[in-house]
């Protein structure tokens, strides 16, 4: 969600913090701003947008001193404008806040009834007032930030710099990241290792409800109970924390063009080709003994959950139940006996299914965390994580993720799989080969981008759009049409092929565009008459599928674009590729910023 970033240093504060901000873009934003203390005076400067309007800001009216805290917001409490942006001071203290404090309306009472005035719309506006009132009551900077942090309710990642400390920075943490990075003679705080990639490869992560106090030379943990807490420092390969666009226009098209790359090296990670078998490393599970599954994440995450069950039940004959995360937490289900319970999602950080976990770990289920940052909270708090080696995504629409978490959840299917006898040898080898395979057929896939281009410029003068797909590939109905929606703004939604009849057929006329996903395998005949539905109310309809598909179903479409032919279980992943770049170029062809789309976030740290 936002982005935090704060630096003890012996340079200017001021143009680093920026450059880290910059880093942190990708988690979206509207406002950004930043605060320092230079000779004992807390000032700070604030603009909507994006950052380049904080930088022109700065030009014209620039800020000193080597102590400082920035911040990226996305609006929760109040609109995106200066007055709400961070950092909120209030007389001696600033602070910068990622998350959500549920409990601001009865503490803003409280400090109304004492005197205190507020000028903002924002939860954040709480925390600073609360601070000042503990240092107008004699408490020193770290008193009134602890006593201030144990006041709070909800979610939160908060950084405190103080007037007249220009070696002290409180940080605290509560359901949203932070970590601590530790330079030679300087220290800062981040809420993504990106953001302190420049600066050290040293990073300490706070846990859940940790707070510290930091100096350039040194820091202290205290955890919930106020004890202290030894957190390890880790050393960070920071290789897989830079991040640039190359040669292409957006990050999103980069993703998209990495991903035979990156698939390989999800491949390699959990295959033994000597033996043509499935590896997981540090997964110590005998999936004989698990009589069902339950997976839980959000947004694209989910949607690969999804291609999952399809997996788990018909390959591996492994009942899923399966759930929105921002729903499983509340509705709090039994759980059976030898049920597993897996977590997706990219960050690690996600608010809903970390919550999920928690609640799955203390009821005694065996969780796994298939993550993108082994270091995240969701990795560190499973039973065992599985690590999907996508590297570093910035784009907000999820590309290589998504197919990256496909290829991972795929392994422990075959797993699964082999140790419940549903697989044998070579019904194993059969399917590892075609992993190894998919890399090269994804390539061949890519190569159908400028046939595509075409598709996207005639899709993006529509305002609407059904996607369709049968069996594994409705998920990716589902997927195209979230990927649409969410970077070009057109309405579209996806659907079972078979639910065609069942309502949507209502809205098919000559201004409805109908996406189809359909390899020519075993259900390929009943999509065919599903299309054969649209194309009589004169839908037009943009059909992906194989060589063979095309020679049966390509009369009447208006437009066929090609897919390699792939191994039928391993379509999904292949299929996810002409839906992003489907995506992708009719957002390009609208102009719209598909890196960072409007209202979207890339990491959801607060409900």
């Amino acid at each position: 969600m936002c982005g935090i970033v704060g630096v003890l240093g012996n340079h200017q504060a001021a143009p680093i913090l920026v450059d880290a901000l910059k880093r942190l873009e990708y988690r979206g934003y509207d406002s950004a701003g930043i605060a320092t203390v230079n000779d004992g005076v807390l000032d700070r400067r604030r603009a909507v947008g994006k950052l380049v309007n904080l930088s022109d800001l700065l030009v014209h009216n620039p800020i000193a001193g080597t102590a400082g805290i920035g911040h990226t917001r996305w609006a929760t409490h109040g609109q995106p404008n200066i007055t709400n942006a961070h950092p909120h001071q209030a007389g001696r203290v600033a602070v910068v806040h990622n998350g959500i404090i549920e409990n601001f309306k009865e503490l803003r009472s409280e400090l109304t009834d004492a005197g205190y005035g507020f000028d903002t719309d924002t939860d954040t506006e709480t925390i600073v007032k609360l601070c000042q009132q503990f240092m107008d009551g004699g408490l020193s900077a770290s008193e009134a930030a602890e006593k201030t942090i144990a006041r709070l309710d909800g979610a939160y990642a908060l950084c405190f710099l103080f007037q007249g400390e220009d070696d002290l920075m409180i940080a605290a943490r509560k359901g949203s990241p932070l970590a601590i990075g530790h330079g030679d003679g300087e220290m800062f705080v981040g809420s993504d290792a990106i953001a302190l990639a420049p600066m050290t490869n040293k990073v300490t992560y706070l846990e859940e409800g940790d707070w510290a106090v930091i100096t350039r030379n040194s820091f202290e943990i205290r955890d919930a109970n106020g004890a202290l807490a030894n957190r390890n420092m880790r050393e960070l390969d920071m290789k897989s924390a830079n991040a640039d666009k190359g040669m292409h226009k957006h990050f999103m098209s980069k993703e998209i063009a990495e991903q035979p790359a990156v698939l390989g090296d999800a491949v390699k990670h959990y295959i033994n080709t000597e033996r043509n078998a499935v590896v997981l490393p540090d997964v110590d599970l005998d999936f004989s003994k698990i009589s069902q599954i339950t997976m839980v994440a959000c947004g694209t995450a989910y949607l690969a959950c999804n291609v999952a069950k399809y997996w788990f039940e018909q390959i591996a004959g492994i009942p899923v139940d399966l759930d929105v995360a921002s729903e499983f937490r509340y509705r709090e289900p039994p759980l059976r006996d030898n049920t597993l319970a897996v977590f997706v999602s990219q960050s690690g950080e996600t608010a809903d299914t970390l919550a999920a976990l928690r609640y799955c770990n203390d009821n005694h289920a065996q969780t796994i965390g298939v993550v993108n940052v082994p270091e995240s909270s969701i990795a560190r708090e499973s039973n065992a994580s599985l690590q999907i080696h996508a590297g570093v995504e910035i784009g907000v629409a999820s590309t290589k993720a998504f197919t990256c978490q496909l290829t991972v959840l795929m392994t422990m299917v075959i797993k699964a799989a082999r140790q419940r006898g549903k697989l044998d040898a070579d019904g194993e080898a059969a399917l590892v080969s075609a992993l190894l395979g998919l890399p090269s057929i994804i390539n061949v896939a890519l190569q159908a981008e400028h046939e595509i281009i075409d598709v996207a410029n005639a899709l993006s003068k529509f305002s609407d759009t059904l996607f369709l797909g049968r069996g594994a590939l409705f998920p990716i109905a589902l997927e195209g049409a979230l990927k649409l929606k969410e970077i070009s703004y057109i309405h579209a939604e996806g659907y079972a092929s078979g639910e065609l009849k069942h309502g949507p057929i209502a809205l098919v006329d000559e201004n409805m565009p109908i996406v189809v996903f359909a390899p020519k395998d075993a259900l390929f005949d009943k999509t065919v008459s599903n299309m054969q539905e649209v194309m009589a109310r004169r839908g037009k309809v943009i059909l992906f599928t194989d060589d063979a598909g095309a020679q049966v179903a390509s009369d009447g479409a208006w437009k066929v674009i090609k897919m390699p032919a792939v191994h039928a279980p391993l379509a999904p992943i292949l299929y996810a590729i002409p839906a992003q770049l489907l995506a992708y170029h009719t957002a390009v062809a609208k102009g719209t910023d598909v890196d960072q789309p409007r209202n979207l976030a890339k990491s959801v740290t607060v409900e």
